[in-house]
């Protein structure tokens, strides 16, 4: 079945299919505190200071219960919510706009201003809270367990400590959450989800910076989202054990962001999958799924995320988040394979020519002759043929890749890649 047909089978005929079908999402609401005073507020969100009144909270909740109420997910998994109180208002707000989630989980680690919560319209069979660390930095992940279909399904929501904190604070939630998971049953089903601050290349990103290949990341060392310096793709899910599959990979490179500081688009949000995703078994992801929940009112006019706004030191009424939610289809039918992503064939940049590649092609000694923030020219090694490559973040001019090409476009006569993975940087000098 033609993977485009049977999601859309699934989204609105699933009774028809008699399969079990589940949305999934998470969103960081940025800062969702009530109008109780606790003493560990942001400064900023401190009751009736810069003009944090009943009114502004009253229009973030509103602002928070439409953007839920828009994506409609089964489960949505939320970070920055302050406390139970403010969730249950948040509850509140969305079943007096048609939106109905009967049920709720929430950290409660004492003396932190934020905290990890779950709203469902699927019953939780339990909760707990994984805790990290005592220091404020280290949140607690919230783990939930589901019953789906007689079979268990576990959902960890994770926020990690920000970049302002060393890598080694992400590491200690990676590794208390890894514990967990090699804890439950073997083959349990279970999704990674929520704000990790950390791209889903993050490794690169860190070797780069401290030009250093043994650097280690949380989420792609310890949770093994890389096999061999690479990232892991839904074709080796059949062969590995503990590793995952992190879903930012089923977008072309481009849109692979969910967070927009200053220009800098990273993938801080992720959802990171175990083989058991993929077993024909059980609960199964959805292949080609996975999105960001990008409606119009959460960009400005300029195009940027329309955050809710402060500025200098007042709350002015308006806006949403910093992050855009991120979501995901799960099914229990068996799941499909995406052949032309999963075979690679080694070839040459003439094989890029086409109007849409067959499978995936792996090619060697590409050059970047130029580079212009996010587009760069490339030329293979002995010809003289060249194409553009859209998404250059981590490319730099003068460098050598070999490249795996996953998608190609023609933009205004231009042929482009769009959507590849780094095989390999060379440091060899090519004509």
């Amino acid at each position: 079945m033609n993977c485009t047909l049977r999601l859309f089978l699934l989204l609105f005929s699933p009774f028809i299919l008699n399969a079990t079908t589940l949305k999934i999402a998470s969103y960081n609401v940025e800062n969702l505190f009530d109008l109780q005073h606790n003493g560990t507020e942001y400064e900023a969100y401190v009751p009736n200071k810069h003009n944090w009144t009943q009114k502004n909270f009253e229009k973030k909740l509103l602002n928070m219960a439409e953007v839920i109420c828009d994506i409609d997910a089964d489960i949505i998994a939320l970070q920055e919510i302050e406390n139970e109180n403010v969730l249950k208002l948040l509850k509140k707000r969305l079943r007096s706009i048609g939106c109905f989630y009967k049920y709720h989980a929430i950290t409660h680690k004492k003396h932190s201003a934020i905290q990890l919560a779950i709203l469902s319209k699927v019953p939780i069979k339990s909760s707990k809270e994984i805790r990290v660390n005592k220091a404020l930095r280290y949140r607690s992940i919230l783990e939930t367990k589901f019953m789906i279909e007689n079979k268990a399904l576990y959902v960890f929501n994770n926020h990690w400590s920000s970049k302002h904190w060393a890598e080694s604070s992400r590491i200690k939630s990676a590794r208390a959450l890894k514990k967990r998971l090699l804890q439950l049953p073997k083959n349990v089903e279970y999704i990674l989800l929520g704000d990790f601050n950390s791209d889903y290349n993050e490794y690169q990103h860190l070797q780069k910076k401290f030009n250093d290949t043994q650097g280690r990341v949380g989420l792609n060392h310890i949770l093994q989202t890389i096999n061999n310096d690479k990232l892991v793709r839904e074709k080796n899910m059949k062969h590995l054990g503990f590793k995952h599959y992190n879903l930012w990979l089923e977008l072309p490179n481009y849109q692979r962001w969910s967070h927009n500081f200053y220009g800098n688009k990273e993938a801080l949000d992720s959802i990171l999958l175990p083989p058991s995703l993929f077993d024909q078994k059980g609960l199964e992801y959805v292949n080609n799924s996975f999105k960001v929940f990008k409606k119009k009112y959460l960009f400005t006019k300029k195009g940027y995320i329309n955050r809710w706004q402060y500025k200098k030191r007042r709350h002015l009424g308006k806006g949403y988040s910093d992050h855009l939610p991120i979501v995901a289809i799960f099914s229990t039918l068996p799941y499909e394979h995406d052949e032309a992503r999963e075979k690679i064939i080694k070839g040459s940049m003439k094989d890029l020519y086409v109007k849409k590649l067959k499978y995936a092609v792996f090619v060697q000694n590409l050059k970047v002759i130029s580079k212009e923030r996010n587009l760069a020219k490339l030329r293979e090694a002995h010809g003289k043929k060249e194409i553009y490559l859209y998404g250059a973040k981590g490319l730099k001019k003068g460098g050598v890749y070999d490249l795996v090409v996953y998608g190609v476009k023609n933009y205004k006569g231009m042929q482009e890649i769009v959507d590849f993975g780094v095989e390999l940087q060379s440091q060899k000098k090519l004509p």
